[in-house]
């Protein structure tokens, strides 16, 4: 701790007196050099140890003094051990290493059963676990309706004359065949001319005996369950998944898996279906992967490892995840600049991707370089920078941006300056569906909607308040605040900014009797809307009174009310 403390002291010292910081005088403060974290505009003792507070020399000036950028020289950079990495763009994977169970595909799964009461004369697959070929026999049964319906086609068949014979044939055959034989035993008895007492059964499909429920001499009943044939050229994987990786999951992603007997051998595959339930102890949901099985090697009940990869993105932008300082409510990074400046910024992360890579969503752009060792004692260093300009006070106006209008626009002198953004405010913006039936589900991020894949569009918590799910929809607005005047009947775009417009529903009542929306009765529930000022050549710049365009100095003219 002594050492951290000392190295802190250092590095705040050496910062402040680089030799590009050097300018006019400033305001001295007084710090302890046990206690940083103690500041004060007057000499004195600290008021934790007691020991004398040292000055501290600002020597920036005034640009120097409102940069948020921090200068470490060659030196320090090294004692500190700083590293830096370009910030790129690439490919956002997702590898997701489960664990899953080898099983038979139930869609190659059939039941052999008789349509007629029967008694079994000769078993010839008599074990489970035999492997059948389609076409093998699998037992001979004599049964009374069997024997008469063949006697039926032969005597239908020995009746030449008349013009029903034809179709009395075509009958009895049919009926032959809607008991299950085979076309091939249906010619044998009409070229034998001889009927038979028992019918050979055979396996419908190629593949395993499961189950077998059968004995020689048993009767079975119409319907009854003699065997269970599965064939395995086809399995299936079951892989249990976490709740927290199921977004990953794409129908049809190429799938890995192995298993303890083959170490060597990995078995390619894919995604077919997830099923809509989790388990309650494990919070894992059940992934069907299907795999081609040549030779067999993949049996049912095998433990088998699973990976699935999944590529989210094909351009992201990707920087390594030891750059990022997380203190909860805000991820930061730390830029190096020309000079040896290193300056904050914050950034808003995405999804973790492979090879301790991490994806930006905001923040930071593809070329940039970051700070990825050491980035702590320049977090330390510019938290006490922030202090000690908070000491200070403000030393000159906020310059004013393209995104912002300036503080002459504000209605009155003697009023607050008003901003307006291009944007809606920042803090609480959530974003959300523009369809109505799907204005319950709240993302954070943009994004396309994971139910109807349309783009979200951001709102402001007092926007959120009118979206009610389930309620009934008054109109469709644009979610800029300054554009609350817009009210259309369908759903579209803004007429002004070209955003999607979102709808604003009425809370949903407990009311048996629905109540019916009148004209008069919507034009009442519509809000009170403010006027608004625009730019003809900038729509994005909105104030709420009159003033100059910022960007091209042009006067702003009044918005349209979208409700008359």
């Amino acid at each position: 701790m002594k050492q951290m403390l000392s190295s802190l002291m250092i590095l705040g010292a050496l910062l402040w007196l680089a030799p590009d910081a050097r300018g006019e005088a400033a305001k001295t403060l007084y710090t302890c050099g046990m206690h940083p974290q103690v500041i004060q505009d007057h000499p004195g003792n600290c008021p934790i140890c007691g020991m004398k507070l040292t000055p501290i020399r600002n020597g920036a000036g005034a640009d120097a003094a409102s940069s948020s950028a921090i200068a470490v020289d060659a030196a320090m950079m090294q004692n500190m051990n700083l590293r830096t990495a370009e910030v790129r763009r690439g490919p956002l994977r997702r590898t997701i290493r489960t664990v899953g169970n080898v099983t038979h595909s139930e869609a190659a799964t059939v039941a052999v059963t008789t349509k007629y009461r029967g008694w079994v004369v000769k078993l010839y697959v008599d074990s489970t676990g035999q492997q059948v070929h389609r076409g093998d026999p699998l037992f001979d049964i004599y049964s009374p309706e069997l024997y008469s319906a063949e006697a039926e086609f032969l005597a239908v068949s020995e009746t030449n004359a008349g013009p029903d014979a034809t179709s009395l044939r075509a009958a009895a055959a049919d009926k032959l065949k809607f008991y299950d034989i085979p076309d091939a035993q249906i010619a044998s008895l009409e070229k034998t001319r001889e009927v038979r007492k028992t019918l050979t059964v055979t396996a419908p499909i190629d593949g395993y005996v499961m189950e077998k429920m059968v004995v020689q001499g048993q009767m079975v009943e119409p319907g009854m369950k003699l065997y269970e044939l599965v064939n395995h050229d086809t399995v299936w994987v079951l892989a249990q998944v976490y709740e927290q990786d199921l977004p990953l999951i794409r129908l049809g992603q190429e799938v890995l898996v192995s298993v303890t007997s083959l170490p060597d051998a990995q078995f390619r595959g894919r995604t077919a279906f997830v099923y809509p339930t989790l388990d309650e102890k494990t919070r894992t949901a059940t992934v069907r992967t299907e795999f081609h099985n040549p030779g067999h090697l993949l049996k049912p009940g095998m433990f088998a490892k699973v990976q699935i990869v999944s590529e989210l993105d094909s351009s992201a932008v990707l920087v390594p995840d030891s750059a990022v300082l997380r203190s909860g409510a805000r991820n930061t990074v730390f830029e190096a600049l020309d000079g040896g400046k290193f300056e904050a910024r914050d950034v808003t992360l995405g999804v973790e991707a492979e090879n301790a890579m991490i994806q930006v969503i905001s923040g930071v752009n593809a070329g940039e370089r970051i700070v990825t060792s050491g980035q702590f004692l320049l977090d330390s260093e510019s938290q006490l920078r922030e202090a000690i300009e908070k000491m200070r006070g403000p030393t000159r106006p906020a310059a004013v941006t393209g995104e912002t209008t300036a503080a002459t626009n504000a209605p009155t002198a003697g009023s607050a300056p008003e901003r307006a953004s291009s944007q809606p405010e920042s803090g609480g913006v959530v974003y959300v569906c523009p369809m109505s039936e799907h204005v319950s589900i709240i993302h954070e991020h943009p994004g396309n909607c994971p139910v109807c894949g349309m783009a979200l569009v951001p709102v402001t918590p007092a926007m959120l308040q009118k979206l009610q799910p389930d309620g009934t929809v008054l109109y469709y607005t644009c979610p800029m605040p300054a554009h609350a005047g817009v009210h259309e009947e369908k759903p579209g775009k803004c007429p002004l900014c070209g955003m999607t417009l979102i709808p604003v529903m009425r809370s949903p009542t407990n009311s048996v009797t629905p109540k019916i929306e009148t004209p008069a009765a919507a034009a009442v529930a519509k809000p009170e809307i403010k006027q608004h000022y625009y730019c003809p050549m900038h729509p994005e710049v909105v104030t709420d009174g009159p003033g100059k365009c910022p960007k091209c100095e042009m006067d702003l003219v009044p918005m349209p009310d979208a409700t008359k």
